[in-house]
């Protein structure tokens, strides 16, 4: 069957989006044909949330040290982190919990009240599957696999609009495809490098050629779709990725998240209308030689917290209107395994920061780490749902007016809000 113009553009059949010299498969918002609108702001200024997804199962215990639990120590007599006092030591956050040793950077935000941390949180879904247990923390819905869209998706769609400070660079993901989170009706483009992000990589003619095509392409909607598109590029192209320099002396480090927070705060500083950001970064699976105050595990920590403080220092002011929020799938068993590391467990450790956060405070309560305290007698239990800490940053951050449609099939109650977001 001949394939028509029309019918190619309406699939997203074109290679839109390039890194470098390679044309790749497009964002997703190309092949959709209506954008949201911007949610109106308070004369402070358009909020942002960042997510920031740490997959492979991050260590809530290592992250932010249960010091004052002495059966932390029982179970894990190889990697436990020392309490605060001598060399590489927890670095003490409140008389019980304290910080690992390589996230140092972050305590001068702790005592600055900008940054939290939300211990026991996760998923109340059971599962021990990492693909599982994603999928159901970004669409919002654990066990619910009918779910085909995103909770920051809905989330965006729940804002109030205002059509006079319309973007299409509303929703937008540091990662090489558009994420699970952003899934569904909203506008996201996925952005896998802002220096090198085009048409045809650095060939003129190419996107020259893609963009009249679009523009003789059948049917109002699919113009839109070009119109818009190629205005998010115009956009990114018009921040000069290549010549960006932080602000305020930030140091992002090499290691993820570092490049992916920097292209984020370029995109924020250069104030082009993010509302919603999402990156991600993996290495958090450590099932052998996780190790205690060094070694594997502290290494990822200390890019993530460099990274999230040079984030901080970037933004500078501009923090005051936003929130980066971390999240991992499930946390790590409470006691140490034979190669000295920690498998698949239940709850974990979630961190909140920015100006909007009612910071220096670890949220949640604490459940114990005694057998019978235990989920199933060896994981970290679970007491504070991740989708109430979502809902409160949707709400009391974002602006959203509806809650039930982003978190279907769960009742949310603002009195169990765990009251990180400042009123």
């Amino acid at each position: 069957m001949a394939i028509t113009r029309r019918v190619f553009l309406k699939n997203g059949g074109l290679a839109l989006a390039a890194v470098g010299f390679a044309e790749v498969a497009g964002p997703s918002f190309l092949g959709r044909s209506v954008f949201a609108a911007e949610p109106a702001r308070a004369e402070g200024g358009r909020k942002t949330l960042v997510c920031l997804f740490q997959r492979g199962a991050v260590d809530g215990l290592n992250m932010v040290v249960p010091y004052g639990d002495a059966d932390y120590y029982s179970l894990r007599p190889g990697i436990a982190i020392p309490k605060p006092g001598g060399a590489g030591s927890a670095i003490d956050l409140d008389g019980f919990f304290g910080l690992h040793p390589a996230m140092a950077p972050l305590k001068p935000l702790y005592d600055a009240r900008h940054l939290a941390a939300i211990q026991a949180c996760g998923s109340p879904d059971a599962t021990r599957s990492h693909f599982d247990a994603q999928d159901y923390m970004e669409s919002g819905a654990p066990g619910a696999k009918t779910v085909a869209t995103g909770w920051l998706a809905r989330a965006i769609r729940a804002c109030p609009e205002d059509r006079a400070r319309k973007t299409p660079l509303r929703a937008v993901s540091r990662t090489t495809q558009t994420p699970r989170s952003l899934a569904g009706d909203a506008e996201a483009l996925a952005i896998p490098d802002l220096a090198n992000f085009g048409v045809g990589g650095r060939a003129p003619s190419v996107a020259a050629g893609f963009e009249a095509m679009y523009a003789g392409a059948d049917g109002d909607s699919v113009r839109a779709t070009g119109r818009e598109s190629f205005e998010a590029i115009r956009m990114l192209k018009g921040l000069e990725p290549a010549r960006y320099i932080p602000a305020n002396g930030a140091d992002y480090p090499r290691g993820a998240p570092g490049p992916q927070l920097r292209d984020l705060a370029q995109l924020i500083r250069g104030n082009v209308g993010v509302e919603v950001a999402f990156t991600d970064c993996g290495g958090w699976d450590t099932h052998v030689n996780q190790g205690g105050s060094e070694g594997q595990l502290a290494a990822r920590l200390h890019d993530l917290a460099q990274a999230l403080f040079a984030f901080h220092t970037d933004l500078g002011d501009k923090m005051n209107d936003v929130l980066l929020l971390t999240m991992s799938e499930f946390g790590r068993t409470a006691a140490e395994n034979g190669n000295q590391g920690t498998d698949h467990g239940h709850a974990t450790c979630f961190l909140a920061m920015g100006g909007p956060v009612a910071g220096g405070k670890v949220y949640g309560r604490w459940p114990g780490l005694t057998k019978e305290q235990l989920n199933e007698g060896r994981d970290l239990a679970l007491t504070s749902d991740f989708r109430l800490v979502f809902a409160e940053v949707a709400a009391r951050h974002l602006g959203a007016r509806a809650l039930a449609p982003i978190f279907p099939g769960f009742t949310v109650d603002a009195a169990k809000f765990p009251g990180l977001v400042r009123a």
